[in-house]
């Protein structure tokens, strides 16, 4: 088994969250070999975006780059995940708190949120005093007045048949 390789795998799997497969890889590794250092980090890595931990997550990532930067894309890969996340939990988001998440600053930042504008329904509004907000698409995770009911689709007829046999 070459750990490299291995290595590269548990790297592709870590950019494949919101999936499982970083998991269900490191059950297939043994335990003995788990311990070796870059597992260890790539374990840390896996707990850091499993928490939302970003900051951490990248400062941790630029210590590890010689693992991490095996695979191509890696980095757009873990920034589409961080922006998934958000959009999961904010309807706004501070420019500040969107930067830290996806390791993007300055320019680099300005053209990001400039392409998510144009491509993804963003819309940037000034904030008084807090500098700029960033207004993420409404979807039924991030709003509640757009989640389903369950309890709402079940028709009426099928309820009033369970009274008789409940009674």
């Amino acid at each position: 088994m070459s750990s490299q390789i291995v290595a590269r795998i548990l790297v592709k799997a870590l950019m494949a969250m919101p999936a499982p497969d970083f998991s269900l890889c490191l059950f297939l590794i043994p335990e003995r070999v788990q311990m070796e250092e870059q597992f260890k980090t790539l374990i840390v890595l896996s707990h850091y975006l499993e928490t939302g931990r970003f900051r951490q997550f990248w400062d941790e990532a630029a210590k590890s780059r010689h693992i991490v930067e095996a695979v191509p894309g890696f980095e757009q890969a873990i920034q589409g995940y961080a922006i998934h996340v958000l959009s999961l939990t904010y309807q706004r988001i501070p420019r500040t708190v969107l930067a830290e998440a996806i390791n993007i600053e300055g320019l680099s930042l300005d053209k990001f949120i400039e392409h998510q504008v144009a491509n993804s329904g963003w819309v940037v509004e000034k904030s008084q005093g807090r500098g700029q907000l960033v207004v993420l698409p409404r979807t039924e995770f991030n709003d509640p007045a757009l989640k389903k009911n369950a309890a709402d689709s079940v028709p009426l007829e099928h309820i009033t048949r369970i009274f008789p046999i409940l009674s």
